[in-house]
Parts: structure tokens; C-alpha cells; sequence
């Protein structure tokens, strides 16, 4: 619980509500996280972490794109791949599966896909595999100071 308990004190911080809710059902993957919601795929913001040399890079997509690794590199100027389990979870502090947009261990730099700009609300991930929190894309934005980019792979 001390991951959800950063992601609700950056959300309040941030004067964003505390919309975090528990589903034990579970919530590891978009299609997971969609179903005990009750929306669509597309409005999951899934949280994926690629790795800049020691650097994390975090990419809110549409939990329907898949993300294409050579458009984050080119927006953000460095070289990207895969980032192992636990490597995510020592640099930013979460387990895959659980990886929220906020609340991260470490600075790190962050794309959020413009697909998710049309969508309202959106659930993003809070900390663990079984919990979410309800936002806008407007607000993961604000959230994260995140740039807002064409990720999603063609």
C-alpha cells in the first residue's frame, strides 16, 4: 500500500481529487482494468516505463495503442528500449502492473499519447495492480508535466 499512498499524496498535492478505487478483480493490464471499471479499453491511460541509459521515461498511452519506441525517441531526443520488471521497480518505485502516472520514486521524463486527449474520463493506473484513479487527459498532463505526443505505433 505505501506505492498507492504516494500516488494519493501527489494527487493531493497536485489539489487533484483522491479518486482512487479499488477493484480485486485486479487491474494489471488495460483490458483487466477496462473490464472492472466499466469503459472502454481506449480509456485506460496505461503507464509504460522504457529505459534512457539509468534514465526512466514514462509513456501515458490509450491503453488500446501500442506504443512505437522509435516516436518516443524522436520527440524526446534519447534512445529507448524495453525496461526489465525490476529495473522499473527500484528506479520509479512501482511494480509493473501498478506503474501510475504520479507518484514516482525518481524524476522521470514523460509523453502522454495524444489518442488520450479525445477521451473523458480516463483511469489511470495508482500504484498497484488492483487500483486506479479516475482523471482527465487535461489533468495527466497538468499532473506529470508531461509532453503531449504522437506515440501510438501505425
Amino acid at each position: 500500500m505505501e506505492a498507492v499512498d504516494r500516488v494519493r499524496e501527489a494527487l493531493k498535492a497536485a489539489d487533484h481529487p483522491d479518486s482512487i478505487a479499488a477493484f480485486e478483480s485486479g487491474t494489471r493490464s488495460a483490458a483487466d482494468a477496462a473490464a472492472s471499471v466499466g469503459c472502454d479499453v481506449a480509456q485506460i491511460a496505461k503507464s509504460i516505463i522504457f529505459r534512457a541509459g539509468d534514465e526512466p521515461v514514462l509513456v501515458v498511452a490509450s491503453g488500446s495503442n501500442r506504443i512505437d519506441r522509435k516516436k518516443v525517441a524522436a520527440v524526446t531526443g534519447l534512445a529507448v528500449k524495453p525496461a526489465d520488471p525490476a529495473w522499473v521497480q527500484e528506479k520509479t518505485g512501482f511494480a509493473v502492473g501498478g506503474v501510475a502516472p504520479v507518484g514516482h520514486a525518481c524524476a522521470v521524463t514523460t509523453l502522454i499519447d495524444a489518442d488520450l486527449m479525445a477521451l473523458d474520463p480516463v483511469w489511470a493506473a495508482a500504484g498497484s495492480p488492483m487500483h486506479v484513479f479516475r482523471t482527465t487527459p487535461q489533468e495527466l498532463v497538468r499532473l506529470t508535466g508531461g509532453a503531449v505526443a504522437d506515440v501510438r505505433q501505425d
